[in-house]
């Protein structure tokens, strides 16, 4: 297994918080359980654990070291930093400076695009590529470009091909 942090190494140190009915387990390796301080009982938080090195103070940086609260569900820096959760959808708006570094570290970006189905992208993929290829073709004839338009036609044709064999597959 390894190390939830760095990823390279094989996890030797195994922590896991019970809250209620949720389990969350992280998985370190010496070097990383060391600079995280696991060691000391005080001195981490399992919030900060999950989240990355120094989540909350991030968040209190950005804040200017006020106490910032999501005007919608009063949730703040001190309660992030407890649960290693927000509030609400608010929350995100409210801290956002600080946890933009957090997510950008965490994940791919810090945009969702959610997952979609490989079938029913190549799908999509293929109904927009074709849309795009009819307007070009409707330019191309209204303009009298007609060598264009037989061009286009024909990667039409092949296009709406692809289109028809991922619907039947």
């Amino acid at each position: 297994m390894l190390c939830c942090v760095c990823k390279e190494k094989t996890a030797t140190v195994h922590l896991t918080q019970i809250a209620g009915e949720k389990i969350q387990k992280v998985d370190l390796c010496e070097e990383c359980a060391k600079t995280k301080g696991v060691n000391d009982q005080t001195g981490f938080s399992l919030a900060d654990l999950l989240l990355g090195l120094g989540a909350s103070q991030e968040l209190e940086q950005a804040a200017g070291g006020a106490e910032v609260k999501c005007p919608t569900c009063g949730f703040s820096q001190a309660d992030f930093k407890k649960t290693g959760r927000l509030g609400c959808a608010t929350c995100y708006q409210t801290f956002a400076e600080g946890l933009e570094g957090l997510l950008k570290s965490m994940h791919k970006g810090t945009h969702h695009s959610g997952k979609v189905p490989e079938s029913l992208r190549q799908k999509r993929d293929y109904s927009e590529q074709l849309s795009q290829l009819q307007k070009k073709l409707a330019k191309a004839i209204e303009t009298e470009n007609f060598e264009s338009a037989a061009q286009l036609r024909d990667e039409i044709k092949l296009v709406s091909g692809r289109l028809a064999a991922t619907l039947v597959a």
